[in-house]
């Protein structure tokens, strides 16, 4: 049985079976829309979400502060003296430092208390992708530090490759300007982008055409997985609503390297909230990002 605790937010994506299966804890980050809050004690249903974006509503989110962290995480401790936060990007989020703060207190207040704190530098099925490898580290047997140091070591080796059908969701973000947004709106441009080796989401490329942009996904992963190729088990797919594109995707990938075990899930709202219904997120270990 393992002998730590592993704990991450519900910016993971990951289905809500596997965190049962895993007895993972999670800490959630908020989504308000429509004069609502939805997170920890109110759920959204994520066809209700894309479908509210579809129609013009424009939601927010909010990250989790120290003193949510505090509170989550003294909970946790009554059970378990050692724990492993693996957090959202810091580079897109302040909630890693959120939950690093927290937990540097209550082990200041519980000397018989460990909890490490990772920065995944991931977002959606990226960072849940770096918690299956906690999962597989932990479940085999590793020690809390152990884990916590590979996966410090190897978190720009988590490979996020992903496109958006609308760019204005990304105007609204801030990532990119007016005038691209509404000009690639018209000629069907596609963005390609990833996450960098500081966590931030970055464009590297573009194409003109939904399909086009799909197979690029793949053709950024054969680029990018270089001596990992044989090293990959299980390969993450994340989505905007649009889960046979996501299909597509990974019959892409198998087709290319021959893979067969997938994870495919929605982006839930809150990157969903900033990418916007229509993206399409590839996830694998690799050489680089």
């Amino acid at each position: 049985m393992s002998s730590f605790k592993i704990v991450t937010d519900s910016t993971c994506d990951l289905p809500k079976d596997y965190y049962k299966e895993h007895d993972l804890g999670i800490m959630y980050l908020s989504c308000l829309m429509e004069g609502e809050t939805y997170g920890k004690d109110k759920e959204l249903d994520i066809k209700e979400f894309y479908t509210k974006v579809r129609g013009g509503c424009v939601p927010t989110t909010s990250q989790v502060n120290p003193e949510e962290a505090k509170e989550v995480l003294t909970e946790l401790i009554k059970d378990h003296k050692e724990i492993l936060y693996v957090a959202f990007s810091s580079g897109l989020s302040g909630t890693y430092q959120s939950v690093n703060l927290a937990a540097t207190e209550l082990m200041e207040e519980h000397s018989d208390i460990t909890i490490e704190v990772v920065d995944s530098l991931c977002a959606s099925l990226g960072e849940g992708l770096f918690v299956h490898k906690a999962v597989q580290m932990r479940d085999s047997g590793e020690t809390i530090k152990d884990t916590a140091d590979f996966l410090r070591e190897h978190a720009t080796n988590l490979c996020h490759m992903f496109t958006v059908d609308d760019l204005n969701h990304l105007y609204r973000g801030g990532r990119v300007s007016k005038t691209t947004a509404l000009l690639g709106t018209m000629i069907g441009i596609k963005p390609l982008m990833h996450v960098d080796n500081v966590g931030h989401l970055v464009a590297i490329g573009k194409v003109r055409g939904r399909k086009k942009s799909l197979i690029s996904l793949v053709d950024m992963m054969e680029e990018r997985i270089g001596t990992y190729r044989d090293k990959n088990d299980i390969i993450f797919i994340s989505h905007g609503d649009c889960e046979e594109e996501a299909q597509f995707v990974a019959d892409e990938v198998k087709k290319r390297f021959g893979y067969d075990h997938f994870i495919i899930n929605h982006v839930g709202p809150v990157i969903g909230t900033h990418s916007g219904p229509g993206t399409m997120a590839l996830f694998f270990w690799g050489d680089k990002r």
